[in-house]
């Protein structure tokens, strides 16, 4: 059994889903483990992880304008607001979501559907830079 950890560094534009599979994908082909549990971790409050699908952009644009429905950013509405009015709605948002995923590694990949994707979730106005740790854990 091997193990290997490694830290990405995700640069956002603000608020939406940025495409990881990429950098991911890259990382485990290198590890040469072929069977094993991959597991992404995203080291903040206000962006999360998450499995989607990747064939049509409308789907992105329909989730992110649902979050903005469902915690909205609204001057006076939140106690916290220390780093502006997208900044409670951040953190109901992550809450909603995941900061963690586990996916299945077969023959050297993470096993995922025809239409999956994998994203972090910017859920603040600016830009910012993410970290998501890897951890894969097999043989």
């Amino acid at each position: 059994m091997r193990q290997a950890v490694h830290s990405l560094t995700i640069e956002t534009n603000g608020k939406g889903l940025v495409p990881i599979d990429r950098p991911v994908l890259h990382w485990v082909a290198e590890q040469g483990i072929e069977t094993g549990l991959l597991t992404l971790w995203c080291r903040h409050t206000s962006a999360s992880l998450t499995v989607q699908e990747n064939a049509s952009p409308e789907v992105l644009t329909d989730i992110a304008r649902y979050f903005d429905t469902i915690a909205p950013e609204a001057p006076g509405r939140y106690t916290h607001d220390d780093e502006g009015p997208d900044d409670m709605p951040a953190h109901l948002r992550t809450m909603l979501t995941q900061t963690q995923l586990s996916i299945p590694v077969a023959d050297g990949r993470p096993v995922l559907g025809t239409w999956q994707g994998l994203y972090l979730f910017e859920h603040r106005r600016r830009p910012h830079r993410r970290t998501v740790v890897l951890h894969l854990l097999g043989e």
